[in-house]
């Protein structure tokens, strides 16, 4: 609880924090340069780690517990089988349907049937959404924070792409606005994503059936180990993990992988490092005690860093490069097509995304997807998200009352995202 004299509307201006699932930075750019939004500073940058999903996403932002999966479907590394999928959307939101902290905090979500019905009815649900929203908002105490979700606009995008999600988003402007003149100044918005979306035409990439020609055994358990491999298959995302049955077939399963069309990378642990292995060559990622990184290039330049190492002076003696700070790594690639790619990459396997880490992550490239057979019949996907490529990287952050920095990670979010709030 507040003390007296301190808080919402007292010590600084109470706050809507709201949260667009899957807007990219560049859409909400454009929609600023129509003239949304005018009341709002400059879209930052705001850097989902990879793999680019919700809940990997929010709960790294918010410094919440990590989520069991990538995904409501995910492999238990414990029970060595898949579980949850598509049961989590039936009945009510209960405690394990709840996938990370960061949700207790939540005063607005939408039913839990939206979160499936989204990518099968996304306008009569957006707007529905949008207008429960606004009128929960209106209704709370006007003393106290909050924080809303809207999923709508993910589904939106997968669904029917940016010129849809550019009315909902004319729409929201409205509602903001409304918000603002119910609220006065008192109120500060910050509007942000978890993730961005790539946003072109998607095939599906048919993992499972290379693997099967490479004698892998592809199945959802792995109790019997061997040659046995479980990659989950559930949203049409543009990343996918994969479980091994032994760890004697990690590195030959990864390898596999990067043969099919429609892969950019994978990485693999190996020890204390990270191997990244892709159609432009392989090469580690180690970290020090210090918590400086590497980025060290067997063939070719998987991660397309070489240009940069050498330009900025990285490389330390010839062919043997240096170790740099995080932040370092960060400043000279917050921009780049991976966006902190060498720290992003090695976080992803190397720290607690999730509850059951996956042995191999793999980033597909913009323009393919993987996921449930079944529900890519009979969903058109305009868009996606999931790899570690800019599109899917960039989110977006923005206030009413105050300028923030050119980008943020999501490591970093939190302060710019809740400050005192809770």
């Amino acid at each position: 609880m507040e003390s007296r004299g301190h808080g919402p509307g007292k010590s600084r201006p109470r706050r809507l924090l709201l949260c667009l699932d899957g807007v990219p930075h560049k859409l909400i750019v454009s929609a600023k340069h129509r003239g949304l939004f005018d009341a709002f500073g400059t879209p930052t940058r705001l850097l989902s780690p990879f793999p680019t999903m919700t809940n990997v996403a929010l709960s790294t932002m918010f410094g919440a517990t990590p989520p069991a999966g990538y995904e409501s479907l995910y492999f238990d590394r414990n029970a060595r089988e898949v579980r949850g999928g598509i049961r989590k959307y039936l009945g009510w939101r209960t405690p394990d349907k709840i996938p990370s902290s960061y949700m207790d905090n939540l005063d607005y979500q939408e039913p839990l049937a939206f979160e499936f019905l989204i990518y099968v009815a996304p306008e009569r649900v957006w707007r529905t959404d949008m207008r429960r929203f606004q009128e929960r908002f209106r209704a709370a105490p006007q003393s106290v924070d909050y924080f809303a979700f809207l999923k709508g606009t993910d589904g939106l995008l997968h669904a029917q792409g940016p010129e849809r999600l550019n009315v909902a988003l004319e729409t929201l402007d409205k509602i903001l606005n409304e918000i603002r003149a119910f609220c006065g100044n008192e109120t500060e918005i910050v509007l942000f994503s978890d993730h961005g979306m790539n946003l072109e035409e998607n095939q599906r990439v048919d993992l499972a059936t290379h693997l099967r020609r490479k004698n892998f055994i592809v199945k959802g358990g792995l109790k019997n180990g061997g040659r046995a491999i479980s990659i989950p298959a559930f949203g049409l995302c543009s990343y996918a993990a994969a479980y091994c049955g032994s760890e004697d077939v990690i590195e030959e399963a990864a390898s596999a992988l990067t043969e099919v069309p429609g892969v950019d990378f994978v990485v693999y642990r190996d020890q204390e490092s990270v191997v990244v292995n892709g159609i432009n060559g392989t090469a580690r990622i180690e970290r020090n005690d210090k918590g400086e990184y590497r980025y060290v290039i067997a063939t070719g330049d998987p991660l397309d860093l070489r240009a940069i190492i050498n330009r900025t002076d990285l490389a330390g003696r010839p062919d043997i490069p240096s170790f740099v700070s995080s932040s370092a790594w960060f400043e000279i690639t917050n921009s780049h097509r991976y966006p902190n790619a060498v720290v992003n990459v090695y976080d992803s396997l190397m720290t607690q995304r999730v509850q059951h880490t996956a042995d191999i992550l793999i980033s597909l490239r913009d323009g393919h997807y993987y996921g449930w057979s079944p529900f890519g019949k009979f969903v058109r996907l305009a868009a996606t998200h999931g790899n570690a490529l800019a599109s899917s990287s960039n989110a977006f952050l923005m206030s009413t009352h105050r300028e923030l920095p050119e980008c943020v990670r999501a490591d970093d979010a939190k302060p710019f995202l809740m400050s005192d709030m809770l």
